[in-house]
């Protein structure tokens, strides 16, 4: 991650946001780019099209989910 964020969670910390769907639902994005680089290329390359976002849920985490309407394979 770079000094000016990550380029999938921007100033959040990759460590903190978890994948809220797919084969990699409840594992955070930081542990994503080690286990998976290819994917976590394709989140960085579409992040901004509109295909997911991050939310903050009611437990105060960070959670990267997919809109419904696009068209990614997880």
């Amino acid at each position: 991650m770079s000094s000016n964020g990550s380029p999938v969670t921007g100033v959040i910390e990759e460590n903190l946001v978890i994948i809220d769907f797919g084969k990699y639902e409840g594992k955070t994005v930081e542990e994503i780019a080690e286990l998976d680089p290819t994917f976590y290329t394709r989140l960085a390359q579409e992040k901004e099209s509109g295909v997911f976002a991050i939310r903050r849920h009611r437990d105060k985490t960070f959670r990267l989910y997919i809109n419904p309407l696009s068209n990614v394979d997880n």
